[in-house]
């Protein structure tokens, strides 16, 4: 009998009922604590389904709601009642109703009884703790808390502002340094009666009654000024989520509480017929000892979170939709971006489909309809070629292309003709890699045969476009990945960027070009921007075209292309 256990229960009373029988059954006395506001019919069930046990006893029931005083009281009086009647207890361990023994109860014995001066219980100060939620750690000790967090929510955050306004502080007790932890803990006799024995404990009590949550402070604080030697974590296995609620073990948790070594765990769903028909079995002891280490499951948890509050990459759905910048992954492959190159180069779609092995599609973006490769109208997932429904909500139309084809690399056109509301999620998507030839836009325009007025119009208001996107790209905040070049430098050199472009999307191929795509016939292109800056007009993103003769000067290499980044 060196292991007591105070049980705290305010719900599924029939399970607290098989979990206290099975301690008292292994001579463990129970000391049970019943919220005052479970009905007193259910509560004299409980009292009369353990009757028959002599070391199961129950104190005096207290209101216990969340981040109140009665949670502490309720534990001071069962931890009182449990050193009072059971002499022979050297630990008491503080649990809850809804906890679950993981391994023999022998082996918890046996593990305290070799740490018989040991206190188990978080306890950190207020300057080290990173978990508490709205901001409320120091000054749930300074600040006053008539309201509940829970049922008076506006009342609570009202008065909270208020007294930070008229810079109202309550004062700590000397002595008090105030540290916060778990409420679940394992206490020594001595520690645990130097606590409540406290001749100040009145003191004491009056303070902590109007500190927030005080069952995460109120042991954890004054055990430091009377224990010579507290492990500073909790021996339950509890785990929260990120808005600091517990995570809830059903049947299909089984494997992980096995191997996370620990004694107990909570929370347990109360229907979880298998978890407490397994680990509630006569237990033989001969299971291999081993240090409580819920560490080994952290990592599952931590993906679990991940994946509860981002999701998959790329993955969106009404049930599931992340606040912006809170997305796992804004798309869930790679695609890739290519603005004037269709302009410059004949067919360049079919070419770059051959050359990287990629499914090319025209201007997705375009005025008229979705130009899916092939023609097609309707692309995978039932996407239809609507301008219309494409523009109701274009990062979802690209979001459901990049999904809907994962495996295969996508590729598309886009300019300045097209919807520009993507810029901004492409230009942020790190799966993103953009490739920018610009100016190209004016060869078509150089190709018509339309008025020239028309022209010039058109043609400035494209370069404005164009302009904001390639300012867009160049923001530090950038995370695709960027190449840009002026026309005038890329028909200097073509090759060179093409090899480049196609060994980023396709690295395995390793190969390298021997032909590429037919360029568009630029005879006469200089003297056009000649004739458009003769109209007012001054375009300034093809790069030197001379405004006689042919192209620019082909024979000078140049240096690869910069990176915007």
């Amino acid at each position: 009998m060196t292991v007591g256990f105070i049980m705290l229960c305010h719900t599924a009373l029939d399970r607290a009922a098989q979990v206290a029988r099975h301690w008292a059954g292994h001579d463990c006395p129970v000391v049970i604590h019943v919220d005052k506001r479970v009905k007193r019919k259910a509560y004299d069930g409980l009292v009369q389904a353990l009757a028959d046990l002599p070391n199961v006893s129950f104190s005096g029931r207290h209101a216990c709601e969340w981040g109140t005083w009665g949670i502490v009281a309720a534990t001071q009086e069962a931890a009182t009642i449990m050193l009072r009647q059971f002499p022979q207890v050297r630990h008491v361990y503080l649990s809850s109703g809804s906890c679950l023994p993981l391994r023999p109860v022998a082996e918890l014995i046996r593990y305290l009884d070799e740490r018989p001066r040991t206190d188990f219980i978080e306890s950190v100060t207020t300057e080290d703790v990173g978990w508490t939620i709205g901001g409320l750690d120091v000054e749930r000790f300074t600040l006053r808390f008539p309201f509940s967090w829970r049922k008076q929510r506006r009342l609570f955050d009202s008065y909270v502002r208020l007294q930070r306004r008229l810079g109202f502080k309550r004062r700590i007790p000397a002595g008090i340094v105030p540290h916060l932890g778990s409420q679940w803990w394992c206490l020594t006799r001595q520690t645990l009666s130097a606590i409540l024995d406290n001749p100040e404990r009145n003191e004491i009590d009056s303070y902590f009654r109007r500190v927030w949550i005080p069952d995460e402070s109120y042991f954890q604080t004054l055990v430091r000024q009377v224990s010579a030697n507290v492990e500073s974590r909790s021996l339950p296995l509890s785990k929260f989520d990120f808005q600091g609620k517990p995570h809830i073990f059903y049947d299909d948790h089984l494997q992980i509480l096995r191997r996370s070594d620990c004694f107990v765990a909570r929370k347990i769903w109360p229907h979880a017929d298998r978890l407490y028909a397994t680990f509630l079995s006569d237990d033989t002891g001969n299971q291999a000892a081993a240090e409580p280490n819920p560490g080994k499951i952290d990592r599952l948890f931590a993906r679990a979170v991940e994946r509860r509050t981002k999701g998959r990459a790329g993955l969106y759905m009404q049930s599931r939709h992340p606040n912006e910048n809170w997305e796992n992954g804004r798309t869930a492959a790679p695609y890739s971006v290519f603005e004037g190159f269709s302009d410059l180069f004949e067919n360049f779609e079919t070419w770059l489909g051959k050359a990287t092995g990629t499914r090319v599609h025209g201007h997705l973006f375009a005025p008229d309809r979705v130009h899916f490769a092939g023609g097609d109208t309707v692309y995978n997932g039932a996407m239809s070629d609507s301008a219309a429904m494409r523009d109701y909500n274009p990062k979802s139309f690209l979001t459901n292309l990049i999904w809907n084809t994962r495996g295969e690399r996508q590729c598309f056109q886009f300019g300045p003709a097209d919807n520009q509301d993507l810029i901004w999620f492409m230009a942020g998507d790190s799966n993103a890699q953009i490739s920018v030839i610009s100016g190209a836009w004016a060869i078509p325009l150089f190709h018509s045969n339309r008025n020239f007025g028309e022209i010039r119009r058109e043609a400035a208001q494209l370069q404005k476009i164009e302009a904001e996107f390639l300012n867009v790209l160049r923001a530090s905040w950038v995370k695709a990945r960027v190449r840009t070049w002026t026309l005038a430098e890329f028909v200097e050199n073509p090759m060179e960027p093409l090899q480049t472009i196609v060994d980023e999307i396709s690295p395995r191929s390793l190969r390298r070009l021997t032909e590429a795509p037919r360029l568009a016939d630029l005879t006469g292109f200089g003297q056009f921007l000649q004739n458009l800056r003769n109209q007012g007009m001054q375009p300034v993103l093809m790069g030197d075209f001379p405004a006689t003769g042919g192209l620019p000067n082909t024979t000078s290499r140049r240096g690869r292309p910069y990176l915007v980044k």
